[in-house]
C-alpha cells in the first residue's frame, strides 16, 4: 500500500499533518465536544454529517459512510493517487521523499505528461513574468498594467507576464527546454495548422497565470494590449485544466477566505487584482464561464456566506442573478453587491477608491431575496394592476425557497407593507406554494439540531446484538494487540459479517507483522472500501477500557449467532431432503424452526 515509500516517512508525514488543521483547508468545521463537524465535500448536504476526530486522527461522514486518516482525505479530495498523497502532505511537512522512492513511483505515458505540462506551465510562466518586468519586449504590458493602477507588488504576487507579439518565440523556448510540440498543443500552449505548423497561442498579451488549487500554473489567461481579437483568450480544457472545477485565485484567497468566514466572488481576473490590492484578499472569480455547482460546492465547503461582485449592466446582473440562485441551492447564504449601473468592480475601486468599495461589498450589499426583489421588477411596470399582481406572484415563489421561516415571514410583511395588501392572504398564498414544494411544519426544527446525534441516526438504524458485539470486539482489538491475539486464538476469523471477517483478517496479518496497534496505520493496509466502516468503528464512543469478561461476552455472543446460522443450514438440508422424500409434513414442521431462527438472528 505504500507505494514502496519506506514506511517511517509516512508515519512521519502523516503525524506531522494534523487532520483538522489539513481538513480544516478544505471544509469549515465547527467544535461540537470532542470532534470537529462540517459539511462532507464528497456528497451534497444541508446539515454536517461529516465528522473530524483530532484524538483519533481520522474522519467518518455518516450520511456516505466515507472515512479514513489524514491521507484518505487527500486522496480522495485531490483525486490523486497514495504516494502522491504523501508528497503533498510531505511538502506542507517539509520532508523530503527519498529519491530513490521517487525513482520507482510508476511512470505510465499519462503521468509523464501532466507532469511535463506542468513544467512547461512553471517555465513559462517564470519566462513571460521576467519578459514583463525587465526587458524592453515586455514594455508594451508594463506600461498597459501601470496604466490600470497595478502596483509592481501585485504584478509580482500574481506573476502576471507578457507573451511577445511572435509567431514562435514561445515554441522555441519551449523545444529548448525538451518539450515536444505536439505535447504542448494538447496542453493548450502551441496551436497548429492544417499544415502541422506550430505556432505560439498567445501573442502580444499580457498574461494572467492560472493555478489550481495547490498553487501550480494550470492554464493562462491573455488580454490583448492593443486592438488584438479577441480581447480575452484562455487556455482550452485540458488534463489539467478544467474550467468549471477551478476558481482564480483561490490558492491566495484560501487563507483569508477560512479566516473571514466569506469569499467574495468577482466575474474576472482584473477584479480580483484591483480588490486585492485595496486589501479585499478573499476574492476569486470563475473563469470565463458561468458559475457551476462543483464551484460553488467548492466555496461552500469553506465558508456559509458569499458576496457576489459582478459588472453592474444587464449582463452582469442576469449573471449574478444565475450565480445567486446555484450558491443558495448548494447552502450557502447569498448577498450581492450592488455598485453604481454599469460599473465593475474595477472601475468603482478607480472612481470611488478602496474603503468606499470594501463598505458597499462588506457592509452595504443585499441579501438574496432583497437582490432578487429588485431584479424581478425590472420585467414589469408596476404602475399597472395586472403586472403588480404577477410580480407580487413571482415574488411569493421566490420566498417559498427560503429554508428559514422567519426570513419568510421578514418578507411577506414587507411585501404586505410595499403594497398595502393584507398579510394573512399572502401567507395562505406562500403556504400554498409551501405545500407545493413538499415543506412540513418540522422540518426547520429537524435541521438544526445537534450535529451528532441528528448526522448518525438519520442514517443508520439500529444493529443488532451480534453485530455490534462484532463492532465492538474490533474496537477493542485495533486498541490493544493482546485482546487481538486472544480472539484470534479463540474465534480466528468467525465472525458473522463478511466484511468484519476481512477486517479481523488484515488485522491479524498487521499485529503478525510486528506493528505495534496504531489504528490510523492500519487503515493504508485495508482496501479502500473497507476504510469507512473502520473509521466508523473508530469513533465509536466507547470506554477506554474493557474488562476480560466483556471480552468473553462478546465472542459468546458471536459464536451463539454463528451457530445459530449454522443451524439454519442443517435445516435447510434436512428441508430438502424430506421435501425429496415427499414429507410435507416434515418438511413444514421444518421450515418453521428455520423462520424462528432466523427470526433470533434480527435480534
Amino acid at each position: 500500500m505504500s507505494d514502496r515509500i519506506p514506511d517511517h516517512i509516512i508515519e512521519e508525514v502523516r503525524n506531522s499533518n494534523d487532520i483538522v488543521d489539513v481538513i480544516g483547508e478544505y471544509v469549515q468545521l465547527k467544535q461540537k465536544s470532542r470532534n470537529y463537524f462540517g459539511l462532507c465535500p464528497f456528497h451534497g448536504e444541508k446539515t454536517p454529517s461529516f465528522s473530524v476526530s483530532p484524538d483519533k486522527q481520522i474522519f467518518h461522514c455518516f450520511g456516505c459512510g466515507k472515512g479514513g486518516n489524514v491521507l484518505t482525505f487527500i486522496r480522495e479530495i485531490e483525486g490523486v493517487s497514495f504516494r502522491e498523497a504523501v508528497q503533498l502532505l510531505a511538502t506542507k511537512s517539509g520532508h523530503e521523499i527519498p529519491n530513490e522512492a521517487q525513482q520507482q513511483q510508476e511512470n505510465t505515458q499519462q503521468n509523464q505528461e501532466a507532469n511535463n505540462l506542468l513544467n512547461a506551465h512553471e517555465w513559462l510562466t517564470k519566462l513571460y513574468h521576467h519578459l514583463l518586468r525587465y526587458t524592453k519586449e515586455g514594455k508594451e504590458g508594463l506600461h498597459y498594467l501601470k496604466e490600470r493602477g497595478f502596483t509592481e507588488e501585485i504584478i509580482d504576487t500574481f506573476q502576471l507576464g507578457f507573451a511577445p507579439n511572435s509567431k514562435d518565440f514561445t515554441k522555441k523556448f519551449l523545444e529548448k527546454k525538451g518539450f515536444h510540440p505536439q505535447t504542448m498543443v494538447k496542453g493548450g500552449l502551441l496551436s497548429v495548422n492544417d499544415s502541422s505548423e506550430y505556432s505560439d497561442r498567445f501573442r502580444g498579451r499580457v498574461i494572467f497565470p492560472i493555478r489550481n488549487h495547490q498553487g501550480k500554473t494550470v492554464a493562462f489567461g491573455g488580454r490583448t494590449v492593443g486592438n488584438g481579437d479577441p480581447k480575452y483568450l484562455n487556455s482550452p480544457e485540458t488534463e489539467l485544466f478544467h474550467k468549471g472545477r477551478l476558481l482564480y485565485n483561490f490558492d491566495l484567497a484560501r487563507p483569508e477566505i477560512r479566516k473571514t468566514g466569506e469569499a467574495i466572488l468577482f466575474e474576472g481576473y482584473v477584479d480580483v487584482l484591483a480588490a486585492y490590492q485595496v486589501g479585499v484578499k478573499n476574492g476569486v472569480a470563475s473563469l470565463g464561464t458561468s458559475l457551476t455547482e462543483t464551484q460553488a460546492k467548492l466555496l461552500r465547503r469553506y465558508v456559509d456566506r458569499v458576496i457576489i461582485s459582478y459588472d453592474s449592466d444587464n449582463a452582469g446582473i442576469e449573471a449574478a442573478k444565475k450565480a445567486a440562485k446555484i450558491l443558495k441551492q448548494v447552502g450557502c447564504e447569498v448577498r450581492v453587491a450592488q455598485l453604481n449601473y454599469g460599473m465593475d468592480p474595477d472601475d468603482y475601486i478607480k472612481e470611488y477608491g478602496g474603503e468606499r468599495f470594501r463598505q458597499v461589498v462588506n457592509d452595504q450589499s443585499s441579501t438574496y431575496m432583497t437582490f432578487m426583489m429588485t431584479y424581478l421588477k425590472r420585467g414589469y411596470n408596476l404602475a399597472n394592476e395586472g403586472d403588480r399582481i404577477q410580480y407580487i406572484e413571482q415574488v411569493l415563489d421566490e420566498i417559498s425557497t427560503l429554508d428559514k421561516p422567519i426570513e419568510r415571514d421578514h418578507y411577506v410583511k414587507e411585501l404586505a407593507t410595499e403594497y398595502d395588501l393584507s398579510k394573512e392572504i399572502l401567507d395562505r398564498e406562500l403556504a400554498q406554494r409551501l405545500k407545493k414544494r413538499g415543506y412540513k411544519d418540522n422540518q426547520e426544527g429537524n435541521r438544526h439540531t445537534n450535529y451528532e446525534k441528528n448526522s448518525y441516526s438519520r442514517n443508520k438504524k439500529l444493529l443488532p446484538a451480534f453485530h455490534n458485539a462484532e463492532r465492538h470486539l474490533i474496537y477493542y482489538m485495533l486498541q490493544e494487540a493482546r485482546i487481538a491475539e486472544q480472539v484470534q486464538d479463540e474465534i480466528g476469523g468467525a465472525f458473522n459479517m463478511s466484511e468484519h471477517q476481512v477486517i479481523v483478517t488484515y488485522l491479524y496479518a498487521f499485529y503478525e507483522e510486528g506493528h505495534a496497534p496504531n489504528p490510523v496505520q492500519f487503515m493504508e493496509q485495508l482496501p479502500e472500501e473497507l476504510q469507512g466502516l473502520v473509521s466508523e468503528i473508530i469513533m465509536l464512543n466507547l470506554s477506554p477500557d474493557i474488562t476480560s469478561k466483556e471480552i468473553q461476552d462478546y465472542m459468546l455472543r458471536i459464536q451463539a449467532k454463528r451457530s445459530e446460522k449454522e443451524e439454519i443450514s442443517v435445516l435447510e438440508a434436512e428441508q430438502k431432503e424430506a421435501e425429496r422424500q415427499n414429507d410435507p409434513i416434515k418438511a413444514a414442521q421444518i421450515a418453521m424452526q428455520i423462520v424462528q431462527l432466523k427470526q433470533s438472528l434480527k435480534h
